[in-house]
């Protein structure tokens, strides 16, 4: 079976446009806009090519049909943090074969071995991991919210065969924000008039700021995660620049204690709510609408119930400001406002088993479980999982 890079306009092509194809019976579909991969493989666009690399394949039956494709990438700054070296697989899609999906597993795993890499995640991305990371496992029978991966069931199967073990979960849950448990709202309401602790929205013309607060908070409110790698003043800069056409500001919420930046919740809106008619290719007539609706905070889309979701993509406090109720603030106060815009429901997610902190927020919501993802991990030899193994064993006792 021919597999063949995606360097030429025609094998691009073919690459984007297969998930159409093997999704067109599936009406919970919605998958990355064209655009937007085309972005993350362009090294003018993704600064993950400064220091690393990637190249991507597509998989065609003899008289020349796609039926899969994947990309595979290698970040070194986050390759070599681990015990040992881990590049990574993503944007897999396959029709139901696994002689198809071996193949492409193993061109992949041979690209990495080439440049030194003993290990492989899957699927993620070749950037950060707000976005396009993990397998659905659970949480079929509804859609993704935007930028959550959405895939066919039998790709956990097919990674696993291969020898892919699951490295960790990630739990998302679906909250109905006009029902904030009432505990949640005593703890915020107490925490918001404690002496010194202030709330702000960001002003995203000072976007600097901002930036640097929310790197402050994110590298000490994650640094004891076995799966942490440190923010730069450039990365963060670099995600609020791409995230900027999107925010809302009342979405994003600052917690600041005697002035220190304390805790910060990031949600976006859910634009899958809009591009889920596009099946990932919109028309120049369906984007020019886009760009005149979204004005004013997406209000035509609000005003007409297009618009009433929200993705929580990240939430966190300091450890030395925690336990005194935050969590329950940054949770609650900015909920209203968002609501009076229509925004009724909100996905908490991307809420990883390694973080048993978070898990217990979204257990006090009384939230709904509504999709879990598994990152999962292969390692080349069966030396190079020992090692890891061992490393890990290490830390934990540590």
């Amino acid at each position: 079976m021919p597999i063949v890079p995606a360097t030429t306009s025609a094998h691009r092509a073919a690459f984007l446009s297969l998930p159409r194809a093997l999704y067109a019976e599936d009406p919970n579909w919605v998958g990355p806009l064209d655009w937007e991969l085309q972005a993350l493989f362009d090294p003018r666009k993704n600064p993950h090519f400064q220091e690393g690399e990637a190249q991507w394949w597509v998989a065609y039956t003899t008289q020349g049909q796609p039926v899969g494709r994947i990309a595979a990438f290698v970040y070194w700054p986050k390759a070599r943090k681990y015990p040992v070296p881990t590049g990574g697989v993503g944007f897999f899609e396959c029709v139901q074969d696994y002689a198809v999906a071996q193949d492409l597993l193993a061109t992949a795993q041979a690209w990495l071995a080439e440049r030194g890499l003993l290990a492989m995640d899957g699927l993620v991305n070749f950037g950060e991991n707000d976005r396009f990371w993990g397998v659905l496992v659970e949480g079929f029978d509804s859609p993704p919210a935007y930028g959550m991966p959405y895939n066919k069931p039998y790709y956990a199967e097919f990674l696993s065969r291969y020898g892919f073990e699951v490295y960790f979960r990630q739990e998302s849950r679906e909250l109905d924000l006009r029902r904030i448990p009432d505990r949640i709202v005593r703890i915020a309401e107490r925490a918001a008039q404690k002496a010194g602790v202030t709330f702000a929205y960001p002003d995203l013309r000072h976007l600097r700021r901002y930036a640097l607060d929310f790197l402050t908070i994110y590298n000490d409110a994650w640094q004891y995660h076995e799966h942490f790698v440190p923010l730069t003043e450039q990365r963060v800069v670099r995600l609020i620049e791409s995230l900027k056409p999107v925010l809302i500001e009342e979405m994003i919420y600052f917690a600041y204690v005697e002035g220190e930046p304390a805790g910060v919740i990031l949600a976006l809106p859910d634009l899958n709510q809009i591009f889920r008619p596009w099946r990932g290719k919109p028309s120049v007539g369906q984007l020019l609408a886009f760009l005149w609706r979204k004005r004013h905070k997406y209000a035509w889309y609000r005003r007409r119930g297009i618009l009433t979701r929200a993705r929580v993509m990240l939430m966190g406090v300091r450890p030395k400001y925690q336990r005194r109720g935050l969590e329950s603030a940054l949770a609650y106060l900015p909920v209203p406002p968002v609501v009076r815009m229509g925004i009724t429901h909100a996905e908490l997610s991307w809420v990883g088993d390694f973080n048993p902190a978070m898990l217990a927020v979204l257990e006090a919501t009384q939230a709904r479980k509504s999709h879990i993802h598994a990152t999962f991990r292969y390692y080349f030899t069966p030396e190079a999982r020992e090692r890891a193994r061992t490393a890990s064993a290490i830390i934990s006792r540590a």
